[in-house]
């Protein structure tokens, strides 16, 4: 007997066949893959905290190093020198790399006496240190984040890192470009005084070439002023939760 396609059960059994199958195969390539995707994101978080303390593709200062020396580069500039800060302390422990931001942050929103446990990578570049913070942050339509690296005076950045969920190309987006990135390098975290402040993306701020590294902040992006108000929030929070550590250590 012919089987008849017309009726509405064999829709609802072939749907329901399809989805369990696709299901199957999804969740079989899912395990199978569950390495690689956990060495991956090591290695593109490897690059991004060599990439914010200056260490990038030898044929290019523009490109992260290549994934396969990863591994081998952030040992070699960074290593175990991986801290977990609390407060105005910091204990040495290469545990720290498997801190997640976004995860810390949540555990205090959900309980404000949550003591927040923030990890900390120092590297070595040419006889100079550099103090590397992860940060995390909101843009215009997702999350945003990026790693922020202080020199031994603590007072300008060395170098930055930014990359986005889902900003606006072409717009927000920019965030992740190297002539965004590079206006925060020399930039001064301390006022006059010396008292902290941060960065700000400022709007209007008439300094194109970022002459003025004195002045606290980077010129904004067209067309993106609330990512840049993000960017700015997230930098000034990010770096401002380590000052008391930094400030055991001047």
């Amino acid at each position: 007997m012919a089987l008849n396609t017309d009726k509405n059960s064999y829709t609802v059994i072939f749907s329901v066949m399809m989805v369990v199958v696709v299901g199957a195969l999804l969740a079989f390539a899912a395990s199978a893959l569950k390495g690689n995707i956990k060495d991956n994101k090591r290695t593109e978080k490897q690059q991004n905290i060599l990439f914010a303390m200056g260490v990038t593709d030898e044929n290019d200062p523009n490109e992260f190093v290549p994934a396969a020396k990863a591994d081998t580069l952030f040992k070699q500039y960074v290593g175990e020198n991986q801290y977990i800060v609390t407060g105005s302390t910091a204990q040495k422990t290469i545990k720290a790399f498997d801190i997640d931001v976004k995860k810390e942050n949540d555990k205090l929103k959900n309980d404000p006496s949550y003591e927040r446990k923030m990890p900390l990578f120092v590297g070595e570049k040419d006889g100079k240190k550099y103090y590397i913070v992860p940060m995390r942050g909101n843009g215009l339509w997702d999350a945003i984040w990026g790693y922020i690296s202080l020199g031994s005076d603590f007072k300008y950045i060395s170098g930055a890192f930014f990359d986005h969920k889902g900003e606006t190309p072409g717009l927000g987006a920019n965030i992740t470009e190297a002539y965004f990135e590079q206006d925060f390098i020399g930039e001064s975290i301390l006022d006059e005084n010396g008292n902290y402040v941060g960065v700000e993306v400022k709007k209007g701020n008439a300094d194109p070439k970022n002459t003025r590294k004195d002045d606290n902040a980077v010129d904004a992006l067209a067309g993106a002023t609330i990512t840049g108000n993000g960017v700015t929030a997230m930098v000034k929070k990010g770096i401002k939760m380590y000052m008391p550590y930094f400030e055991t250590l001047k």
